[in-house]
């Protein structure tokens, strides 16, 4: 079978890229035969290592080049480069004639349906619905902001509706795209399952991520404020690179945590961290799917999180691998992780429990859910 996936871009080190590339190199290895087209980047080379017999295709239209035009120039540009992106990529796949089609809803998506080359068409969102396609205009009036979010959604939805499947990364996701019948749930597989893990007994706990806000790591450090007044003897690491960091590190410092309170610099091998931790903790505002818990969960790791939307309610069995706390609620946080530091015995069998819940989100598990997908949508004639 032949797989065409289009995305902007490889040379990125974002989840989005990584978890691609993961498909398609264990697809390429199934014997599948696996193209993918690009249209930003040059000839950067992809940022994720690819298996020698994946294929891809670079169109060179450059939609990074309108912002650095002003606004109306932008705009017009824009849609130059739009028409230019429906010709050259129907050409390609006309070309390639690929059995199945996989656009990742960036700007492929709105054209993705007037393709020419007749194979089936299916996206794939790695965000949550009530986060994508969100953007922030201060400068624009009220009125006007509501009516381009609506009309920007809506010719979405449009478009949506004309593809074979739609796939989203959780249940709880779905429930939030009732305009549509063609969706399917397909989870993010985990970049590693190591053979070593957590013994639970070190007294860290961990947790990971971008210094944005949307990892709510400032609730955090509050929490842990509450937690090391009564385990001074425990730590917190805080793994990851951003803006926020210098903000983090002042909240820190005012509630006097230094001394076991710490912002790290992101790592290229996070597992070998999980292993040294006893608890992973997820206190972000919102997430698309929250493969970091899979990640520790691989590692041995009980967890604790926020029930925010959108993933840990679908990864998380609650008092089983993990606690699922109310949304913002700070005290109830803090609680979860005392009562995972007191309770040895209840740790280390959580974190065992982690470690089998993981082993769902393996490459060979969730590919083969991705290529019964595929297997599906053959039209009788192909198969």
């Amino acid at each position: 079978m032949k797989i065409a996936y289009c995305i902007p871009a490889l040379y990125n080190p974002s989840g989005m890229e990584r978890v691609l590339t993961m498909k398609a190199n264990y697809l390429a290895l199934q014997g599948y035969e696996i193209h993918i087209i690009l249209t930003d980047g040059g000839d950067k080379p992809p940022y994720f290592p690819l298996e020698k017999s994946v294929q891809v295709h670079q169109l060179d239209i450059d939609f990074e080049e309108p912002y650095h035009h002003p606004f109306w120039h932008r705009v017009w540009l824009y849609q130059k480069k739009m028409k230019a992106l429906k010709k050259q990529l129907n050409a390609c796949l006309c070309e390639l004639k690929p059995d199945i089609t996989v656009s990742l809803l960036r700007r492929d998506v709105n054209v993705i349906n007037q393709m020419t080359d007749g194979s089936p068409k299916v996206g794939e969102i790695h965000f949550d619905r009530l986060h994508y396609r969100h953007f922030t205009a201060s400068w624009m009036p009220t009125f006007i902001y509501s009516y381009v979010q609506k009309w920007w959604m809506g010719k979405l939805i449009r478009e949506l509706k004309k593809l074979d499947k739609f796939v989203v990364l959780t249940h709880e996701d779905a429930a939030f795209w009732p305009e549509l019948n063609n969706v399917i749930v397909v989870p993010n597989p985990t970049s590693f399952f190591p053979d070593t893990v957590s013994d639970c007994t070190r007294k860290q706990v961990i947790a990971a991520g971008r210094y944005v806000d949307q990892k709510g790591f400032d609730r955090l450090i509050s929490a842990w404020q509450k937690v090391s007044s009564r385990h001074p003897d425990w730590v917190l690491k805080i793994y990851g690179d951003g803006g926020g960091r210098e903000s983090l590190q002042q909240q820190i410092t005012e509630l006097g945590l230094n001394e076991n309170c710490i912002l790290e610099h992101s790592v290229s091998d996070i597992a070998v961290k999980f292993q040294e931790s006893s608890i992973f903790v997820l206190s972000s505002r919102y997430e698309g799917f929250g493969l970091v818990i899979v990640e520790a969960m691989s590692c041995g790791l009980p967890v604790v999180s926020f029930a925010c939307h959108c993933g840990p309610r679908d990864i998380i069995t609650e008092e089983t691998d993990g606690f699922l706390v109310p949304e913002g609620d700070i005290d109830g946080l803090a609680e979860k992780i005392n009562l995972l530091i007191e309770e040895d015995h209840f740790r280390k069998n959580m974190g065992k429990m982690a470690r089998l819940k993981a082993e769902n989100y393996k490459m060979e598990k969730v590919g083969v859910q991705w290529t019964a997908l595929f297997e599906s949508l053959l039209k009788p004639e192909r198969k």
